[in-house]
């Protein structure tokens, strides 16, 4: 059976963290978003900006903590936590636009509790899915792009075993695995690196969980994980 594990690698760069996961069965992910599910997005917008109450962007509180992170590895130039490229639009005045269902639902996690979410099509997992460090030369194709720009050496990324699955933590998506339409089954995690985030882990998975459930038709099932308990059947 297919596993994801957070090697010792991840904890070692962050030993306190917590890991997020919800895993989702026979969702129904077809279609645009429902009237309802843009609503969510939308007020989701509001929410997130009590994440930004500094004057200066990179000075909020969130914004550091996952910028601090991504000094801890190797990492493309300009490589920023999704979190950040989130709120960074709010704070400039822009909405996200809707994408599809699944998409849409764990955006507004993201923007209402303030973390990283990311997202896989876990039919499409090649073995197990890991979180490592890196030699580099893994395989990755990002979205849209025929392209392979692999890995770098003492790179942070989710991989699986013909090549990257999500850059940098959670920074770039690659298309193998991507979220769409067709998506029956999904893992996503979220990376709770400091108390604050990990104080709003629970409700952002159990956001994501009752959404999912009410407009995907989901079966779910969530876990924590840390360096004591670091991997899951996917």
């Amino acid at each position: 059976m297919v596993q994801f594990i957070a090697d010792q690698s991840f904890w070692a760069l962050f030993p306190d963290a917590k890991l997020g996961v919800l895993l989702l069965k026979d969702c129904q992910n077809q279609g645009v978003s429902s009237k309802e599910i843009k609503q969510l997005l939308i007020e989701s917008h509001d929410k997130a900006k009590i994440y930004l109450t500094a004057d200066n962007f990179s000075d909020n509180g969130v914004v550091q903590v996952y910028r601090q992170a991504y000094q801890q590895f190797k990492t493309k130039k300009g490589a920023r936590s999704s979190i950040e490229a989130l709120l960074k639009r709010v704070a400039n005045g822009q909405t996200l636009p809707s994408i599809n269902p699944l998409v849409d639902i764990y955006n507004a996690a993201s923007l209402r509790f303030g973390l990283p979410v990311g997202a896989e099509d876990s039919d499409r997992f090649v073995g197990d899915l890991r979180l490592t460090i890196t030699d580099g030369g893994d395989a990755f194709f990002l979205i849209g792009d025929d392209q392979n720009n692999p890995t770098l050496p003492n790179e942070l990324c989710y991989k699986d075993d013909i090549g990257a699955v999500c850059r940098c933590l959670n920074w770039q998506d690659g298309d193998r695995t991507m979220v769409t339409e067709h998506t029956k089954n999904a893992f996503l995690i979220i990376e709770a690196l400091d108390a604050g985030g990990q104080e709003r882990l629970q409700n952002a998975l159990d956001f994501i969980e009752s959404n999912a459930k009410m407009y995907l038709n989901a079966n779910t099932a969530i876990y924590i994980l840390d360096k004591e308990t670091s991997h899951v059947t996917i």
